[in-house]
């Protein structure tokens, strides 16, 4: 109000013929002096008072968990066994397990025809690749195993997915299984990932692994998903193997057995006070479950059947 009331006066002296009979030129130039002090006086205000109010809206969107709840979706607040709260995102309680150590880890699908040994052959080449790269790095070795490990199970539900969609029929739980493993394997990561910091070159190594694999192994499973599936399950044999030198390297003192992460005592179900040679455990035996699985998936097909044909070992991790 004051600031329009000046202008007016000062529009008005200027305007009217009497301004320089009244005022002074030294007086009209304080005058102006004192508009123009007004004027910068109330832009800054104006532009501190809207960093203000922007500044508090991005505090409010940072402060909250759900920015806006026009589609309705939040957080369910979930709770742990104590009481406090669930921290995880990417996965509840009810989707948690205690794996199953007893499991026979040392049993072996021994090739019985051509497809068997091409399949058995070749994962073996590729473990004399990656223990000529990574040596006695257990860590970095696991974190390269888990992102190749992850790929069957999603190209495999994928497939059967689509494929069921175009036939209009049941997967027997077979796409629920696969995709089951695919995310099973995806959590080894996570949690390999919270033991082991990668450094440039190795993150290279796992994308350019990645892609490769991937694609390869898509054409592989359209082409022959029996092959493709006895492959998977030879690989699962040698991560059975792999983990048990970390767990003896563990064992002999060559790594140390650092607290098991947080990720990996709610999803095991661990003791609070669990040591990585527990989480090594668990992840091996979850290993010797998908060869099984594999191995299984493999002499479905090998006998002439379609995997929906037999039921699916949906939860056996």
């Amino acid at each position: 109000m004051n600031r329009v009331a000046l202008r007016s006066v000062i529009g008005g002296l200027r305007s009217g013929r009497s301004w320089n009979r009244y005022i002074s030129p030294a007086a009209a130039r304080n005058v102006e002096s004192a508009e123009f002090q007004w004027r910068r006086m109330m832009s800054m205000g104006l532009a501190s008072g809207e960093k203000e109010e922007k500044e508090s809206e991005v505090k409010k969107v940072e402060d909250s968990t759900v920015v806006s709840n026009y589609w309705g979706i939040t957080r369910p607040k979930i709770t742990k066994e104590d009481g406090t709260e669930w921290p995880w995102n990417s996965f509840r309680p009810w989707e948690t397990y205690r794996a199953d150590t007893s499991i026979d880890l040392s049993k072996h699908h021994v090739p019985k025809n051509f497809q068997d040994r091409v399949a058995f052959r070749a994962v073996k080449f590729l473990r004399v690749l990656s223990d000529l790269y990574f040596k006695e790095r257990h860590g970095c070795h696991a974190m390269m195993l888990e992102t190749v490990a992850g790929v069957p199970g999603m190209v495999g539900g994928m497939v059967l997915h689509l494929r069921s969609l175009r036939r209009f029929e049941h997967s027997g739980g077979w796409i629920k299984a696969l995709l089951e493993e695919a995310e099973n394997e995806r959590m080894h990561l996570m949690t390999v990932g919270e033991l082991v910091k990668p450094v440039w070159h190795e993150r290279l190594l796992v994308l350019a692994a990645q892609g490769v694999f991937f694609n390869a192994f898509f054409v592989f499973y359209l082409l022959s998903p029996k092959i493709a599936h006895r492959f998977t399950g030879y690989l699962e044999e040698e991560a059975v193997i792999s983990y048990t030198d970390y767990l003896k390297a563990i064992e002999d003192g060559k790594i140390e057995n650092v607290p098991a992460p947080a990720i990996a005592i709610d999803y095991w179900r661990l003791p609070k006070d669990a040591r990585l040679l527990d989480v090594i455990t668990v992840i091996r035996a979850d290993e010797a479950h998908h060869r099984d699985v594999n191995h299984f998936a493999s002499d479905i097909q090998f006998q002439g059947k379609e995997l929906r044909e037999a039921p699916a070992p949906i939860g056996y991790h």
